[in-house]
């Protein structure tokens, strides 16, 4: 268990601000960037990495999209094909899920 910089996993400000309001609870990268246990730190605010796993994309359903907040998996998919200029979705592209949780100390 490390602290990473946010946006060693996050990759933009963007993404950073949804999970900070919550609307972002997971994402899928290409490759691990972080382990369960991790922690990292948005505006002050500590999160916590509760689960990695491998996957590939067709395993992803619309409740993964709206953990990645997108409406559903098409959205999800349009907005991925949008993002990376040569990306092609491939059912049997590998990808790391990297979900995560707000800490909020109670001392």
């Amino acid at each position: 268990m490390v602290t990473i910089d946010a946006s060693t996993l996050l990759p933009n400000e963007r993404v950073e601000q949804m999970a900070l309001s919550g609307d972002l609870t997971q994402l899928h990268r290409g490759d691990r960037y972080a382990d369960e246990g991790d922690t990292f730190t948005i505006d002050g605010v500590t999160f916590v990495v509760t689960g990695v796993d491998e996957r590939t994309l067709g395993d992803l359903t619309d409740a993964d999209a709206r953990a990645e907040g997108s409406e559903d998996l098409a959205a999800y998919r349009r907005r991925l094909e949008a993002v990376h200029d040569s990306f092609e979705w491939d059912d049997d592209s590998p990808v790391v899920r990297h979900r995560f949780e707000r800490h909020d100390d109670e001392e």
